[in-house]
């Protein structure tokens, strides 16, 4: 009889399924062999659990896995643990072919570890069934895995800029701060909000307000490190968490972010679908974490932001507590000023 492994194969049937069957029993396989599937496509076959261990990760999206409760490897409950292990089940419809419905099969189905119990005794009425079933219910649940990563995605992103919302970076910035906690590390909170953002919207209609902050966004990742935190907390306003961050660095990686993202012209459409150059400008408030809620390193960012938008567009302002490890910002950007 052939290992299972060499008989894995990508069938190329007019639904792009493909079947697995693993038992012993050279006889059902037989059988099933001759039975004409929803699928087209024929029963491999094959005995030994440790080939079939080996070859599940190869298996292609939305394989079905018929498992013979006799093979070796289903009483010890290694087959079914490494379907789990591999991720293939996440993939695939997993089925086991029994002479009868046991309490033990009845609970790994009610856990989710199989997805159908098919009798041995089965006709091929019965397969065809089984087989119809177990694709429809696979195609259902890939389509609400869909909704619940699309529901996920909406719940936690901002809807214009697909940045973080403020509610998400709240919930990252008490995990940093935890990590700032245990290992003493630093971490810069900065808030950067646009000028004039209100004036675009009525001059050139909100479609394209939406599709300036789209770009503030965009120019903005590229510039972030790969660990960085970036997320929309208001019309106007950007959040920037960074990790391993000294309020110097900070306040370097706000005036680079006010030469690289605000230095250039940003191309829009007005309601005349014209395109029209912007000149956008924005201010900045730096402030350290230390350790602190951050509840009141937000609002401390907060403020200092407040005081960045009085002193007019382009400022830099980093709070009490960020001035100290400043040290004398004024030799380094001459817009650049410490709260104090």
């Amino acid at each position: 009889m052939l290992s299972i492994s060499a008989l894995i194969r990508q069938e190329a049937i007019h639904t792009g399924q493909t079947v697995l069957l693993a038992t012993p029993d050279s006889l059902l396989a037989s059988d099933l062999q001759g039975t004409q599937n929803p699928w087209g496509g024929r029963f491999p076959t094959g005995a030994a659990p440790a080939p079939a261990i080996a070859a599940l990760p190869a298996l292609e999206d939305s394989a079905v896995i018929l498992l013979d409760v006799l093979l070796a490897g289903m009483a010890d409950g290694r087959l079914l643990a490494a379907t789990q292990d591999s991720g293939v089940h996440r993939r695939c419809a997993i089925a086991l072919i029994a002479e009868s419905v046991s309490d033990e099969w009845i609970a790994r189905l009610r856990e989710g570890a199989i997805d159908d119990i098919v009798p041995r005794s089965a006709d091929a009425t019965a397969w065809r069934t089984h087989l119809s079933t177990m694709r429809r219910s696979r195609e259902l649940l890939r389509e609400l895995e869909r909704l619940r990563e699309a529901s996920m995605q909406e719940a936690q992103h901002d809807r214009v800029t697909g940045t973080f919302n403020r509610g998400t970076m709240l919930t990252m910035l008490f995990r940093e701060t935890d990590r700032v906690q245990r290992l003493h590390g630093s971490l810069c909170l900065m808030l950067f909000a646009i000028d004039d953002l209100a004036y675009w919207n009525n001059e050139l209609g909100r479609d394209a307000g939406d599709d300036l902050l789209r770009e503030v966004a965009a120019r903005t990742g590229r510039i972030l490190r790969s660990y960085d935190l970036l997320g929309r907390t208001g019309a106007d306003e950007f959040l920037l968490t960074l990790p391993g961050c000294s309020p110097i660095h900070a306040a370097m990686m706000a005036d680079r972010l006010r030469m690289d993202v605000f230095g250039e012209p940003f191309m829009v459409q007005n309601e005349e679908r014209n395109s029209v150059p912007v000149r956008l400008t924005a201010c900045f408030g730096v402030t350290s974490s230390r350790g602190r809620s951050p509840v009141v390193v937000l609002r401390e960012a907060e403020q200092t932001l407040a005081l960045s938008r009085r002193a007019g567009p382009d400022s830099i302002r980093c709070s009490t507590e960020s001035a100290e490890s400043c040290g004398d910002l004024d030799m380094l950007f001459s817009e650049v000023e410490a709260i104090a």
